[in-house]
């Protein structure tokens, strides 16, 4: 495994636009969704606009229709499973909702690439109405951070997702997205981290002008090739790094061999069965796991 957990915001960030815009444009409720937006949260009036939806004899199928067609880079989906497949835990957190999620990814076949998605709550009720639900229930337990819309904070969640991948083993983070709600998690990043900044979006605006607010790495990003082309390259260069054990047998990377490094196999070394690597102070940070 990598060890390091890549973090996916979803609207404009894995797909091209925003879902919940995309579901009530295409649909035909532009003109409503506006007049209500500034009289509620935005949670709250999305769960209005589907009441609305379903009054006027939209399916449950029809919004999966419109779902599958929603337009992601064609570059999205291959970034996905190439940093799966070379060992990443690819988590989403988002201020959608779970229906509209996991019918794009299942669409796309890249559902079973994320061990967790972080977003507020949707199902259909009995009389095939979507509702969709706050992540927080702001009205009872508010999350307390002004920098967040009162149903998500994502810096919480990132908070406690660092607390979970700490016990696991897994030292690093990257974190992509592109909205004002991505603005918070990107403070909670810690050094090593990287956060992935769609350019010319809210969160790199805020970014830039708090960087000395931001410990992470920043790395920005245009489109789906440039996204793929750069999460690449930092997961090499992470991965590059570690030692890792094939065959019983330490392989240390061509980039920090040294002669203070000791070649040990894992059956005969009983530095590997506590993840200590033999090597100077000045390999430090390459030996750790």
């Amino acid at each position: 495994m990598a060890g390091i957990v890549v973090v996916f915001d979803f609207d404009k960030t894995i797909i091209d636009v925003d879902s919940d815009n995309w579901v009530v444009d295409e649909l035909g409720a532009t003109e409503l969704f506006n007049q209500l937006l500034p009289t509620m949260p935005w949670n709250s009036l999305m769960d209005r606009m589907m009441k609305e939806l379903h009054t006027q004899g939209k399916t449950i199928q029809d919004i999966e229709e419109v779902l599958k067609r929603v337009p992601i880079h064609p570059r999205i989906v291959p970034a996905i499973k190439s940093a799966y497949a070379l060992g990443c835990d690819l988590r989403v957190i988002s201020d959608a909702n779970v229906f509209f999620i996991e019918t794009i990814l299942k669409h796309v076949g890249i559902r079973d690439c994320f061990s967790e998605i972080n977003t507020n709550p949707g199902y259909v009720d009995e009389e095939g109405r979507l509702r969709i639900l706050p992540y927080v229930d702001f009205q009872t337990s508010p999350h307390g951070c002004n920098l967040c819309p009162p149903n998500m904070c994502k810096g919480m969640i990132v908070e406690r997702i660092q607390a979970t991948i700490a016990k696991e083993g897994k030292r690093r983070m990257i974190y992509l997205g592109d909205g004002i709600g991505d603005f918070c998690p990107s403070l909670k990043l810690r050094e090593g981290d990287v956060v992935m900044p769609r350019k010319d979006f809210p969160a790199w605006n805020l970014i830039n002008e708090n960087r000395r607010l931001v410990k992470a790495g920043v790395h920005e990003w245009t489109d789906g090739e440039e996204l793929e082309r750069i999460l690449q390259q930092l997961i090499n260069t992470i991965n590059r790094r570690k030692p890792i054990v094939i065959s019983g047998v330490l392989q240390i990377p061509d980039n920090v061999k040294s002669s203070s490094w000791s070649l040990a196999t894992a059956s005969s070394s009983p530095l590997l069965n506590t993840n200590v690597q033999v090597c100077s102070s000045h390999y430090h940070e390459a030996c750790e796991l």
